[in-house]
């Protein structure tokens, strides 16, 4: 059995957004790190799909993750109880995490041993696609349980992104989603934009997505 880690907490820092994000982008290029920002709504599977990736990724990549939320710090409890070097950011009620918290919570990483770094935004579609905090790429994260239409009425997200994950796969048999529209839609809005299809409940999809990220770590 592991023992607890430590959970460092960081809160709300302001300064100018941009700045913040070049003085990330420095740190990472320097460090050869890449680091991924993952948006979706509340309850996406954000989280989960981060912990179906720590065997995946034993011996390949050398990770931490930085979890967004509007207060508590239970997302990185979880993270950490399975060996994550993980700290936790709350925006304490901003809707989106900004780029001089995540570049103070990275410096405090050991930047030294790293490959990648997940950044967990805070719950929300909107905000946090609007918004640098120095990633090489954005990762739309949706369930389906939230419903076909959402690239079309939240399309910067779809736009920005690198790449979407479309969670929690195994409860299709169960619901009324239409797989065949949801995919029509997200090429209306990206046509380029990979999807991976992945139940973290199940491991289905799971080892084509890790693939994808160490791709993405040599490639960058």
């Amino acid at each position: 059995m592991m023992s607890p880690r430590e959970i460092r907490v960081y809160r709300d820092l302001m300064g100018d957004n941009e700045t913040w994000a070049g003085e990330t982008r420095t740190v990472l290029g320097a460090h050869g790190i890449v680091m991924l920002n993952l948006i979706g709504s509340p309850g996406a599977g954000k989280t989960r799909l981060l912990e179906s990736m720590v065997k995946p990724l034993e011996g390949r990549a050398r990770f931490a993750t930085l979890e967004g939320d509007v207060e508590t710090t239970r997302d990185a409890e979880r993270l950490g109880a399975l060996g994550v070097e993980v700290s936790q950011l709350l925006s304490g009620g901003s809707c989106h995490l900004e780029a001089k918290m995540v570049h103070q919570a990275l410096t405090d990483l050991p930047v030294d041993n790293l490959d990648l770094v997940f950044v967990e935004n805070v719950g929300n579609m909107v905000c946090p696609a609007e918004f640098d905090l120095g990633e090489q790429a954005k990762v739309a994260v949706l369930s389906v349980t939230e419903g076909e239409d959402k690239p079309l009425k939240y399309p910067l997200l779809f736009r920005e992104a690198k790449a979407l994950v479309l969670t929690k796969v195994d409860l299709l048999p169960h619901l009324e989603f239409n797989l065949p529209l949801c995919l029509q839609n997200i090429r209306t809005v990206n046509a380029d934009l990979p999807v991976f299809q992945v139940s973290a409940q199940t491991g289905e999809g799971v080892d084509r997505w890790t693939q994808w990220v160490v791709e993405h770590l040599t490639n960058s």
